[in-house]
């Protein structure tokens, strides 16, 4: 069967299980609609948390990543990775414990002030708009290239089968349909490891492949990267850090509090039963998250070795990158970059006009080298590769079989779907729950909720294709952006919500504006800030990374600091809280009992 039949086949059969399980499973009840009728089983709950967190950033795009940045890849790792560890010790049980249905909701009882709920609502909508921008596009990037559409209609196919299974199956629906997208994307993620790992070292376990002998060579896999890249200009695989030690630090903090505070994860955590169920599902879903992300390291290794491997034939063979047979020829390219070309992610640009691709680092600091490259002829690299291309097309490099292929498709867009779907119901929530039916609509019905919230979901649902098709110029780094809005806004509004008996909700307010604001502020910044005199423009100030160095994808825990520091001071110079909330806070951080999660408050 043809590549293409093959990924009709093997797409069309993950799409029909997730709608069968939609029509299964579809929400009768406001309660079914937010918290899956809080009654599901850690384990799945865990799973389905699994695929909630693990979204087209971790399965198109991290692997890519870390293949480029090396080991300073690791700070994705640690921090989406740790994040969860801080999600499972010091917010799922509380917040379980707490009853409610949304962020928001916790935070207009906690705060006790409309106000609260408003700011909460436009950090949750800054936050989930953003993140799901890079869902709809990772889902476009997978169907254009392995379905044969446009990335516009693999968009707005992608759009009508979560609108199916989201808005009329609501957290119920989502829930089950996310158990099963989970297999389809482990299965999808660490078979081709397997495969790649087994060729590369006779290892099959992708995990020890990566520290072992590279086949056929006296070389560890790693050390033959180390001089592959090394030749080719590019900064040591196993040592090379992204900017500076303090912007990765910063980074890493920012993706651990931004996972920790993003509502479409924490919302997971009231669709148990009871609060030690929180925690549970906590604990199984950092096992789930563990068996892809402990695979990602030596995916996006062998995936950079193989991309090389496949360019330059002296890599192969080991011999001299600037000699004549260092680069195949153009017309006799892969037939895997012929079809990645189509995509636009892959680009050719024949500089020297010799026939031949030159991948290299053309902007390396090492002057030796770049002279090298001058005397061979060479005038540039002449190869663009899109990172977000390393996971997806690796089979294809690797020349595994068809099926493997069409799975890894399946895969990439239950991953984009999962997330999407778990980001439009936090959306939807926010809307119809928290403004709505608590603020704006009190004596709405359940019935009445129920189709305001399916009506939100549909709305953010195009709202979501559009940016997926149109992304906005800064979307660039969205997901990673996305984390720094949460952890600035989110996450230290919630960590004093539980921890801070004197609180109150002037300072909440403030802090959480406060983050926000700054934080986005220098993401805009970043590209400079200017002023229009007469006909010309001029910079006042910005430029990249102005502060310290610190990436604006890496600034929401300065802007986190903000938060906590502004909150505290307000806090000082305004009214004390309420006792009976400060006995509430108190009685909240108790781990024991749970309240249940039901409509009115």
């Amino acid at each position: 069967m043809s590549l293409q039949a093959m990924t009709y086949l093997v797409v069309g059969l993950t799409f029909a299980l997730y709608l069968g399980i939609a029509f299964w499973a579809r929400a009768g009840s406001t309660k079914e609609f937010y918290v899956a009728g809080g009654g599901v089983h850690p384990v799945l709950n865990g799973m389905a948390t699994g695929a909630d967190w693990m979204s087209a950033a971790s399965f198109i795009s991290m692997a890519g990543l870390i293949g480029y940045m090396g080991y300073g890849g690791a700070l994705f790792l640690m921090g989406w990775t740790g994040g969860y560890v801080l999600l499972a010790m010091l917010l799922a049980p509380y917040l379980r414990k707490f009853g409610k249905f949304t962020v928001p909701d916790f935070f207009k009882a906690r705060y006790y002030s409309n106000t609260a709920t408003v700011v909460a609502v436009i950090c949750l909508l800054v936050a989930s708009t953003t993140y799901i921008i890079g869902q709809m596009t990772g889902v476009g990037v997978a169907f254009s290239r392995f379905l044969g559409v446009s990335s516009d209609m693999g968009v707005i196919i992608g759009m009508g089968i979560v609108f199916v299974y989201a808005v009329f199956g609501g957290m119920k629906g989502i829930t089950y349909t996310q158990v099963a997208q989970y297999c389809v994307l482990i299965l999808a993620y660490t078979i081709p490891a397997i495969f790649i790992s087994f060729q590369l070292t006779g290892n099959p376990l992708p995990q020890l492949g990566l520290g072992a002998q590279f086949s056929g060579s006296d070389m560890h896999l790693l050390t033959k990267l180390d001089h592959i890249v090394n030749d080719l200009g590019f900064g040591k695989y196993t040592t090379a850090v992204p900017g500076s030690k303090l912007n990765m630090f910063v980074y890493t903090v920012s993706l651990m509090i931004g996972t920790a505070g993003l509502p479409h994860v924490i919302i997971r955590f009231f669709t148990v039963p009871k609060v030690k169920d929180a925690r549970s599902s906590a604990g199984w879903a950092l096992v789930f998250i563990a068996l892809l992300y402990t695979t990602a390291p030596a995916v996006a290794a062998m995936a950079r070795l193989n991309l090389h491997d496949t360019i330059n034939t002296a890599v192969k063979s080991g011999g001299d990158v600037f000699a004549e047979d260092a680069s195949i020829k153009y017309d006799s390219r892969p037939a895997w970059m012929q079809r990645w070309e189509v995509t636009g992610l892959l680009k050719f640009e024949d500089k020297n006009g010799d026939g031949r691709i030159q991948y290299y680092n053309d902007k390396s600091s090492n002057a030796e080298f770049l002279a090298k490259a001058d005397a061979a002829g060479w005038k540039g690299s002449e190869l663009t590769v899109n990172n977000d291309i390393m996971v997806l097309a690796n089979p294809e490099i690797a020349k595994l079989p068809n099926w493997v292929i069409a799975l890894v498709a399946a895969g990439g867009l239950a991953a984009a779907l999962s997330t999407a779907a778990g980001l439009l119901l936090a959306i939807a929530s926010a809307i119809s729950h928290d403004l709505l039916k608590n603020m704006m609509m009190k004596d709405l019905t359940e019935k009445g909720e129920l189709m305001a919230g399916r009506i939100a979901m549909s709305v953010a649902l195009v709202g979501a294709g559009y940016l997926g098709m149109n992304p906005p110029d800064f979307a660039a780094g969205t997901v990673a952006i996305a984390f720094g809005l949460a952890a600035s806004s989110i996450f230290p509004a919630l960590m004093m919500g539980i921890f801070s008996k004197t609180m109150n909700r002037q300072g909440a307010v403030a802090g959480m504006i406060a983050g926000l604001v700054v934080t986005m502020f220098y993401v805009f910044a970043h590209t400079g800030i200017f002023y229009i005199k007469g006909t010309e423009y001029y910079q006042m100030f910005g430029g990249k990374d102005f502060f310290f160095g610190i990436s604006p994808n890496a600034f929401g825990a300065i802007g986190a600091v903000i938060n906590f520091a502004v909150a505290f001071a307000v806090k000082n110079m305004t009214p004390p809280v309420p006792h009976h909330i400060a006995e509430m806070v108190e009685s909240v951080r108790i781990p024991k009992g749970a309240g249940d999660a039901v409509a009115g408050h």
